[in-house]
């Protein structure tokens, strides 16, 4: 073993001797989600670098330390990118991080989530075992792939030393077109265009200074880019502006997601296909639908929460506001089935306790 990894395992073995509660961070861009952190800090910074890359194969094998700016830059020289837009938020993610967050961005709904790309995984568990999972092909797993439990695992079943991710070739050609119109409108379009033979890619629906707007962006063939702009009309925007815009929804930059005093933001994932919820405030929509945004004050919880299971969705309080309260679920109950298999995971993963369970699960049995 490498002796900055061996270092981290004996960390973790001495906790587990201590009984001291361990909580793991890359840059610590998502400290704000999930249940707060508990536990002494376990850095994952020092251990940095690209392991591999072979563009020809599409894939890239990374330390879990990486910042993924170096990643994304690294990608770029040959024109290659991680087609689920992970959400980098500010300077420092870590690609480790992004894998235990499980978040993905604008081109989610049409390219698909962040667990879909996760091909293997080297972890160090709650013994200070390094184990791997999976491998660096899609066609490389009998029986479950456990490599894709860490997507969304929350530092809960171990320190994430090392991931192979598919990366895909960067889009010959971009456009995106901006429509006017109203929530309602938008889902409409959106759910008419989705049963389309169309190259949607993203898209985007909130108010700007009152009025509606819906931003639409296709990717693929420049052919099919082409038609498809002069068959849906709407008014197309220049193309490295609306690169930049794109960039600042995926990164959560856009005004629409400036602080607002006293309020949360929330995440609300319900089918495409769901209506305009019945909540105050115009929120943002992404995924054609299926990713919704809003800011709710102190109390308005669970009242967005039942607006969200009424249409088959969920919420989560996702950047809660400096003054709520901390035990305030930032995630939805799991239904039993789902929570027992949660809890055998992560006693199989870490038998002893060490890492923050209280992250993912609000309380979780011996």
């Amino acid at each position: 073993m490498d002796p900055a990894l061996r270092q981290i395992s004996e960390r973790i073995r001495a906790a587990a001797a201590d009984r001291t509660l361990l909580r793991i961070r890359g840059g610590g861009t998502k400290d704000f989600y999930g249940q707060p952190p508990q536990g002494e800090e376990l850095s994952t910074k020092a251990w940095q670098g690209i392991v591999s890359y072979e563009p020809s194969e599409l894939v890239v094998t990374v330390r879990g330390g990486t910042e993924m700016t170096e990643l994304d830059v690294l990608m770029a020289t040959v024109n290659q990118t991680l087609a689920f837009e992970p959400p980098r938020l500010r300077f420092g993610s870590t690609v480790g991080g992004m894998v235990a967050a499980g978040l993905s961005g604008p081109a989610r709904a049409s390219v698909g989530a962040l667990r879909d790309y996760v091909l293997g995984v080297q972890i160090i568990n709650g013994r200070g075992e390094l184990l791997q999972f999976g491998g660096t092909v899609m066609k490389n797993v009998a029986g479950y792939d456990v490599s894709r439990l860490m997507a969304g695992s929350m530092g809960t079943l171990g320190v994430i030393t090392e991931v192979s991710l598919k990366v895909l070739p960067t889009a010959p050609a971009e456009a995106t077109l901006v429509f006017d119109c109203d929530q309602a409108d938008a889902l409409r379009l959106l759910n008419s265009w989705g049963g389309q033979p169309l190259p949607l890619n993203a898209s985007r629906w909130c108010q700007e200074r009152g009025v509606g707007r819906l931003w639409l962006r296709l990717r693929g063939a420049a052919a099919a880019v082409d038609a498809a702009c002069k068959r849906l009309g709407g008014e197309r925007q220049d193309e490295f502006e609306a690169r930049d815009d794109w960039d600042s929804l995926r990164d959560m930059r856009l005004p629409w997601f400036d602080a607002k005093p006293g309020r949360s933001l929330w995440r609300v994932s319900v089918p495409q296909t769901a209506p305009v919820l019945p909540f105050d405030g115009a929120p943002l929509v992404e995924w054609h639908g299926g990713q919704r945004w809003y800011f709710a004050g102190a109390g308005d919880g669970e009242r967005l929460r039942a607006a969200a299971r009424t249409v088959g969705g969920h919420a989560t309080l996702f950047a809660p506001a400096a003054d709520i309260d901390a035990s305030v679920p930032r995630f939805d109950a799991l239904p039993t089935p789902l929570r027992r298999i949660n809890e055998a995971l992560m006693r199989e993963f870490d038998p002893d306790a060490v890492f923050d369970r209280g992250r993912l699960l609000q309380s979780v049995s011996p």
